[in-house]
């Protein structure tokens, strides 16, 4: 840890360094795009699946399944993602999960039967699992606290250009050359992406191309995450009733999210007769607008800190409004037009995005140790693919019962942002948990 001290530095590596520097955003910036490659991937089968259904011929609920499936393998390996990270650091694990993602994602050219296509998406989740702890973890190594939620908003915005790439995207690319072809070319994405952070990424102290301005002023006094400290075993967090709560407040997130992910592609073209052109064209607003709402939540969050405004209260504040928000999704069963139920879409899908920044800056604000924080979010992020599980097997089955309705998904989607609502108001508790650390837990 670098000192604060106006004793002036030896001479040496560090004194050669820029006078100035903002390194930490271009770090950020990476880390999104990880992020957007990631969502990429993951909801290229959403785009693709009423092509995928004809050619290899499934049924709404096998189909509810496959969308799910993908978040199987993602959810368990949350838990030891987020140890790997706090290990041995995003630099190593991050570009080795894109690497294993990124193969599975081109093989799903492969698939030739319903079997093939499940076993391609678990890879793909096993893969995936490390790249929202290792964006955290960056964060809380790069950022002070007074701009950690808008850093998290800068790489969550990730999650939404890759969604709202997909549809146009994917629906040239299959339009033009096919499903399987498609799966090829965008798996091929990740493996550039491996070369620029394998160059680019240290951590701060580390970086031969920070400034020791901008190195004081991550290491100052409102000091971004070490990533040393007192030793907890990993097992313990799960006696706070915060961690919980993070867990399930990410479950009933998630649920509503997950259509977005899954089930929206299909929605449009099913019930609202958007034709795959169509799709393409008008498919992605909900994604693209939801950008700049993730952005406008981590900088609201910052900026209550920055007023004074007390920590629990400057996070519970964004996530609250933007989940109570979501529940919106809800009305488009009660009304007929597409241009209302796209407003509506994307009202809810902002709001959803403008809960997020503030709920990723939460594994470092309770972490009871810098060396847990990657398995605080491993736990909330776990949380998350529960939800993503639960939803789009729910949807099929809605489906298949109700004669291919969407009322009772919406319904749903919207009474499990109320419900998180509740959650984050009542359970979570935004302090750090060291204060009641068991002392065996301590090293």
């Amino acid at each position: 840890m670098q000192s604060n001290s106006a004793t002036p530095a030896p001479a040496g590596p560090a004194t050669a360094r820029p006078a100035r520097s903002r390194l930490r955003w271009s770090i950020i910036a990476l880390s999104g795009l990880g992020l957007a490659i990631a969502y990429l991937d993951r909801s290229a089968l959403s785009v693709a699946s009423t092509d995928i259904q004809k050619d290899l011929g499934f049924d709404q609920v096998t189909k509810g399944i496959l969308l799910s499936s993908f978040f199987w393998t993602y959810a368990i390996f949350q838990l030891p993602s987020g140890w790997l990270l706090d290990r041995f650091g995003p630099r190593l694990i991050y570009p080795i999960a894109v690497v294993w993602w990124s193969l599975w994602t081109a093989a799903t050219a492969l698939a030739h039967g319903v079997g093939t296509l499940l076993v391609t998406r678990l890879g793909l989740g096993m893969g995936e699992a490390p790249v929202q702890p290792a964006n955290i973890k960056v964060v809380s190594a790069w950022f002070p606290r007074r701009e950690r939620a808008l850093a998290s908003s800068l790489f969550d915005t990730g999650q939404q250009v890759g969604v709202a790439l997909s549809v146009p995207v994917m629906a040239v690319l299959v339009g033009a050359f096919g499903w399987r072809a498609a799966f090829v070319v965008i798996g091929l994405v990740g493996m550039l992406w491996v070369i620029g952070w394998w160059m680019i990424y240290r951590s701060p102290q580390e970086h031969p191309k920070i400034s020791q301005a901008e190195l004081d002023y991550i290491e100052g006094g409102d000091a971004a995450v070490p990533e040393t400290g007192p030793r907890v075993r990993w097992v313990e967090l799960l006696r706070y009733p915060t961690v919980w709560g993070l867990v399930l407040g990410y479950i009933c997130r998630s649920a509503t999210g997950a259509f977005f992910l899954t089930w929206y592609p299909s929605y449009l073209m099913e019930a609202r007769n958007f034709s795959l052109v169509e799709l393409g064209i008008y498919g992605s607003i909900p994604s693209l607008l939801a950008v700049g709402a993730t952005i406008a939540g981590g900088a609201f969050s910052d900026w209550l800190v920055r007023r004074g405004v007390p920590i629990s209260r400057a996070r519970k504040i964004p996530i609250i409004t933007g989940m109570l928000l979501a529940s919106t999704i809800a009305l488009t069963t009660f009304v007929d037009g597409t241009l209302a139920v796209m407003i509506l879409l994307s009202i809810s899908n902002c709001a959803h995005s403008f809960a997020g920044a503030a709920i990723l800056s939460l594994p470092a604000e309770v972490a009871p140790s810098p060396t847990v924080i990657g398995s605080v979010a491993g736990f909330q992020n776990f949380g998350s693919q529960i939800g993503n599980i639960i939803s789009p097997i729910l949807i099929g089955f809605f489906l298949a019962l109700s004669g291919n309705s969407y009322t009772g998904p919406m319904l749903f989607a919207g009474a499990m942002a109320i419900l998180g609502t509740l959650i984050y108001g009542f359970v979570v508790k935004v302090r750090p948990l060291n204060e009641t650390v068991p002392a065996e837990s301590r090293g």
